[in-house]
């Protein structure tokens, strides 16, 4: 087992996931809230372990070669990441509290679809998986990639489901509506700076 790539792509995985992101700020709210958060952060971790590992196996290098893809993925990411921020603001206005009864739990379906539209619309996912690991993953022989792409893996898998599941703990300060007031409106500011940091980067993926 070669445990110097399996490190590497550990706590570069890690480490790019690590900030604040449209992404996290859902897994934090219903980590919270306690509503499907296994089925959420097993959707977070496989698909960036599926997104390295067509990194690790070479998809990087055709995205490059399709800007239209990037184009219109990033124009899909612009339009769900503003109306989700407006949704939070919404809720920011009218704070809830968390109690044990909630009524406003979502399905599982749209906990999942969700989940899916918040990993797959972002195409900084795609930047920082498929094209940045998958490129350093270069470096390595290939039977040390698989290790790389291990490492990276589960650096995603401890990170959500330690955000996720490590949430709850928050869970008697949330019992407070004025702290749904800060974490909603802290939700609406991020995801609409991330929309608006793609949409002023669609120039330069326009394919006309």
């Amino acid at each position: 087992m070669n445990w110097a790539a399996a490190s590497e792509g550990f706590l570069l995985g890690f480490s790019l996931i690590l900030a604040i992101g449209s992404q996290n700020a859902f897994v934090l709210r219903q980590g919270i809230r306690r509503q499907h958060v296994l089925l959420i952060v097993t959707i977070c971790a496989v698909s960036d372990a599926l997104l390295i590992g067509a990194g690790v196996l070479g998809l990087g290098a055709l995205i490059r070669t399709w800007p239209a893809l990037v184009f219109w993925a990033t124009l899909g990411g612009v339009a769900f990441l503003a109306t989700y921020g407006l949704l939070a603001f919404r809720r920011a206005l009218k704070p809830g509290r968390l109690v044990a009864a909630d009524g406003e739990a979502m399905s599982w379906r749209v906990a999942a679809l969700a989940t899916l539209a918040f990993t797959l619309l972002n195409p900084h996912v795609y930047l920082d998986t498929v094209i940045l690991l998958g490129g350093i993953s270069a470096r390595y022989p290939v039977d040390s990639r698989m290790f790389f792409w291990a490492g990276g893996a589960l650096a995603s898998f401890t990170f959500f489901f330690a955000l996720g599941f490590g949430a709850r703990l928050l869970a008697p300060f949330f019992a407070r509506p004025s702290a749904w007031r800060i974490l909603d409106g802290v939700i609406a500011l991020v995801m609409w700076g991330i929309a608006a940091r793609l949409a002023i980067d669609l120039p330069e993926h326009a394919p006309f």
